[in-house]
């Protein structure tokens, strides 16, 4: 992998609580731990020891993301601040908490990162972005 764009944001996702007890053993079978912190700017959070956070929970988590990413407040959507959400897992097992932090660098889309011909301002052509000769093949 090569990243390119230096993200407008980074999150900081932290275990803060059960809602059923207090281990998660036979409730999550990610192993999750009050305290436990995850880091990402787009890419899915990872902990320091490189493990990712559940898949389960990154499905809200996302869309929480995106909400930031695209100006939104969260306190909008119940957050407990502008760039802070608590969001429990879909299993009803663990709370985490996300917060964003700005981090001075351009937005993606209002940065113009991605011309109209498929050419970003740092990388050359992105792949199936308009750009005929990327040779991407989708299934019929």
């Amino acid at each position: 992998m090569k990243k390119w764009y230096h993200e407008e944001y980074e999150f900081q996702i932290e275990v803060i609580g059960f809602l059923r007890g207090d281990h998660t053993e036979q409730y999550c079978r990610n192993g999750e731990e009050i305290g436990d912190t995850y880091t990402c700017t787009y890419g899915c959070p990872v902990n320091a020891a490189g493990q990712g956070i559940c898949s389960k929970v990154m499905m809200i988590l996302f869309s929480v993301m995106e909400a930031v990413r695209s100006g939104g407040d969260l306190e909008n959507i119940g957050g407990n601040g502008k760039y802070c959400k608590d969001v429990v897992c879909p299993d009803g097992c663990v709370i985490f908490r996300l917060t964003a932090k700005k981090t001075g660098n351009e937005n993606f889309y209002k940065g113009k990162f991605l011309d109209e011909g498929g050419q970003t301002r740092l990388s050359g052509p992105v792949p199936g972005h308009g750009n005929a000769q990327s040779g991407m093949k989708f299934p019929r």
